[in-house]
């Protein structure tokens, strides 16, 4: 019999997994890497919320370039708590991150679907992933900050990525690539930090 289910599930399966291989920092996690299974997530109000965003920038001058959206990972260890992500959304103060923004006004998310923990994964290692689409808007590239009086938000801007560096990957620890290669996203309110940045929708749980 035909299983459009089925048939659906294994199409998203195949969407994501080409995702998440696009988006490997290193060419190596091609063969390193088996996925089961793909989850749609359909929240409504983050879709509209992230076209919104998107309009709302776009009157405001932005470019076509600075509206593009692209894909960014979340990685969590369990179920429940990948899910909780696609219901509620990427909130601040949800991460352990505070090198290129202060964790309660802004969020942290993953620019290489291979690169998604400081520690490396260990063979047999299992998990869940949040791919998220992402609106990365104006972009401004801070260097990383290892004390406490954080960096805030930038007026004028969405995201900070971290100064790159120029070593290669294999040179770079496991830990420094993996907080290179955040995105820290925040959205300015009326001088408040949104508690959830409209520019991130979570897509698929795999």
């Amino acid at each position: 019999g035909f299983h459009p289910d089925l048939e659906e599930s294994s199409s998203l399966l195949q969407t994501a997994v080409s995702v998440l291989q696009r988006s490997y920092l290193d060419p190596a996690s091609q063969d390193g890497f088996q996925y089961s299974q793909a989850v749609l997530v359909e929240n409504e109000v983050f879709l509209r919320e992230l076209r919104a965003f998107a309009q709302a920038k776009e009157a405001a001058g932005y470019s076509q370039e600075d509206l593009e959206e692209t894909f960014a990972f979340l990685l969590f260890d369990n179920e429940e708590e990948a899910k909780e992500v696609c219901q509620t959304g990427l909130r601040v103060n949800s991460s352990s991150i505070s090198t290129l923004g202060d964790p309660a006004k802004g969020v942290y998310i993953s620019k290489y679907a291979d690169c998604l923990q400081p520690r490396p994964w260990y063979h047999g290692k299992s998990g869940y992933i949040v791919i998220c689409k992402l609106i990365k808007g104006k972009v401004k590239v801070v260097s990383e900050n290892y004390t406490t009086s954080y960096t805030c938000p930038s007026p004028g801007y969405d995201c900070h990525v971290a100064v790159s560096r120029t070593n290669t990957p294999s040179k770079t620890s496991r830990c420094q690539a993996f907080t290179q290669s955040q995105y820290y996203v925040y959205e300015v309110l009326d001088g408040c930090a949104a508690e959830r940045p409209r520019q991130i929708c979570p897509y698929i749980v795999i």
